[in-house]
């Protein structure tokens, strides 16, 4: 997509004192020499004080960072998130239309905003508050269909939601972000599918870490909770510190020698010297070498 500057452009741009100091202090983040590092993120506070990022805003970002213009604008024009063109004071809403949300109806909120806001893109609606846009993958697949406002993720849309989130900006209101059905994260939106049962329940009730392999967990806050699947291990396990080895008693002890091992009366020193007495195949796998070639002999 080719991006352009818009035709109308103020006549100057000055950073704040404030943002001044910030996009200086940014500078020093990088060796000398390498200061023209610092171009995105003195090219995202010049748009977050102005709204977008005009002619002026980038040639006074380039000029602080010693770029020639053309680069600044190189980075300006490439990345999606600089807005070259006006939008709303109070929101630019911006609805994701990839595959995920487009299947879940993002085509539907688009309408929305095309009534609402302003028939195309890009365009600011009749009061100046809004402005909206189409965009690529936002990376919330989970909570489509969905939309980016400034910097929060308003998930779980409808266009009746859209509609009322738009109401309540226009008034002056910053709606709660996040899903707007009341799911927790990406959770099932049919709810939990799994550890529904009563220890379920509260296990999922926060975040948990193992912090420990015995019979209980530790979660973040402290609390401890038990394992529902019990370790294998013998109520008398031991570990060995130095290999990690479980030394618990074997619950089947092996035969003593010279006891039979099944009913022929074979014991097993017997058995294991009637297998070595074994012949050969003829036929050995590729690569595999006889213990009498390997000492020299012939096989």
């Amino acid at each position: 997509m080719l991006r352009r500057l818009h035709p109308v452009q103020p006549d100057s741009f000055d950073f704040t004192p404030a943002n001044l100091e910030w996009a200086r202090a940014q500078m020093t983040k990088y060796p000398e020499g390498r200061q023209q590092s610092a171009i995105i993120p003195l090219l995202w506070r010049a748009q977050e004080q102005e709204g977008w990022l005009s002619r002026p805003a980038i040639e006074t970002c380039a000029e602080m960072l010693g770029m020639a213009y053309i680069r600044a604008l190189e980075v300006a024009t490439f990345y999606f998130m600089f807005q070259l063109q006006p939008v709303g004071t109070v929101a630019n809403i911006q609805i994701c239309g990839t595959t995920t949300c487009m299947i879940c109806g993002a085509e539907a909120l688009i309408e929305v905003c095309k009534r609402k806001i302003a028939p195309a893109p890009h365009t600011l609606s009749a009061d100046g508050k809004f402005s909206w846009e189409e965009v690529e993958c936002l990376g919330a697949c989970a909570n489509a269909p969905m939309a980016q406002i400034g910097k929060d993720y308003y998930e779980d849309l409808t266009p009746e939601s859209l509609e009322a989130l738009i109401d309540r900006m226009s008034a002056g209101e910053v709606p709660q972000p996040g899903s707007q059905t009341g799911r927790f994260a990406s959770e099932p939106a049919e709810g939990l599918t799994s550890l529904t049962g009563t220890e379920g329940s509260r296990m999922n009730a926060s975040v948990q870490l193992a912090t420990d392999l015995g019979e209980t967990l530790k979660r973040i806050d402290g609390t401890e909770a038990p394992i529902l699947t019990k370790w294998r291990r013998t109520p008398d396990a031991a570990v060995d510190d130095r290999s990690g080895r479980d030394t618990a008693p074997e619950t089947e002890p092996r035969p003593a020698k010279g006891t039979p091992v099944d009913d022929t009366g074979i014991t097993e020193q017997e058995a294991e010297a009637a297998s070595a007495a074994r012949p050969r195949s003829k036929r050995e796998p590729a690569g595999v070498r006889s213990e009498e070639t390997r000492d020299g002999g012939k096989d």
